[in-house]
């Protein structure tokens, strides 16, 4: 059978005869190409009782050798015409150039960011972005009736006999919690990452951001401490001169807690309507890590104190690039990316 069909193949081969590139290389695929014919005669070869193998095999290669040389000998003829084709190019010209890639924005702003706190000591911490209820919740202090614990917030995705509700994470501060419970003093870190929220998109709003969050955990830290750090941070990121400012606010997993806003850094204070004509604009919240989070996850309340913090990278990138509406980031539009390869200077 396999014989048989080494013979008809063979004489189609005989009688194929071109002087087209094109059909030649369709006649190298058809016969010699990965998932050609002889790599299937081969495949079915391997079938064969030990018997047949002796005389298949010389059959085999001879044809192996027919195919490999009628490529070669119509390939050889059709050099000459090529020569004569290519003898009117110009090779000293220059090449076409490619276009030059670039990263994402918020790739861009996020390196920035990690490159700044690595000044500062911090190292990268990264989790899951799935998430039970005691990391993403319970242990932060989030008590039970808290908003964010309802459908209309957070993507749920099943409950867990043993771990309670599993769902998209909120915000990195899961990853500090991991941290936490799987060491001890002191901690210097930051964690960026993707996260998710159960929001209308807007210009203003998507339903996944990214965010970096920062966690600092050691003996007699202070409020004082997490000032001057994100201090150091903003003027690192836009600039001296860039003003600060902080809020009282509430975060369940920090006490106190507070909201920080810089100088509006397209109007420099002077109002316009990406500040509200206010002069300033919230970037990120912070606030000294609430005593029973600490408790929570192995660590002497009483010994040890920290400060934590959490920023949106897409906030941070809009008040860099004056970018008006958050959904660029995610739609891939080439025109819109192509704008930030200077950004990579």
């Amino acid at each position: 059978m396999l014989q048989e069909k080494i013979t008809e193949l063979s004489a189609e081969i005989d009688a194929f005869h071109t002087d087209n590139a094109q059909e030649l290389e369709q006649f190298r695929i058809k016969f010699l190409g990965t998932k050609g014919i002889i790599k299937d005669i081969f495949d079915e070869f391997k079938a064969v009782s030990p018997e047949e193998k002796r005389t298949l095999g010389k059959v085999l290669n001879q044809f192996k050798q027919l195919a490999e040389s009628k490529y070669q000998s119509l390939q050889d003829a059709a050099a000459p015409e090529l020569e004569e084709k290519n003898a009117d190019l110009d090779l000293t010209l220059p090449g076409e150039g490619f276009e030059i890639g670039t990263r994402h924005p918020l790739a861009i702003v996020r390196r920035e960011i990690v490159e700044i706190f690595n000044k500062l000591g911090f190292v990268v911490a990264e989790g899951p972005e799935i998430e039970d209820d005691w990391h993403n919740f319970s242990a932060l202090n989030f008590p039970e009736e808290h908003p964010a614990r309802d459908m209309q917030d957070t993507f749920f995705i099943k409950k867990d006999a043993e771990h309670g509700d599993i769902a998209l994470r909120t915000h990195t501060s899961s990853v500090q919690v991991r941290m936490m419970e799987n060491g001890q003093p002191p901690f210097r870190a930051i964690m960026p990452g993707r996260v998710y929220r159960n929001e209308a998109i807007s210009a203003r709003a998507h339903c996944f951001f990214h965010q970096v969050e920062g966690l600092y955990v050691d003996e007699q830290v202070s409020f004082a401490d997490l000032k001057q750090t994100l201090f150091y941070f903003v003027q690192e990121l836009y600039g001296e001169g860039t003003k600060v400012r902080f809020r009282p606010s509430y975060f369940p997993f920090t006490e106190p807690s507070a909201e920080m806003d810089i100088s509006c850094t397209i109007c420099k204070g002077a109002g316009c309507q990406l500040c509200k004509y206010s002069g300033w604009v919230e970037i990120l919240g912070c606030g000294m890590v609430d005593p029973n989070v600490l408790e929570n996850c192995g660590i002497d309340s009483k010994k040890y104190s920290g400060f934590a913090f959490g920023m949106g990278i897409e906030r941070i990138a809009n008040l860099k690039f004056e970018i008006k509406d958050l959904r660029l980031f995610s739609e891939n539009d080439v025109r819109f990316l192509k704008q930030f390869k200077s950004a990579l200077i």
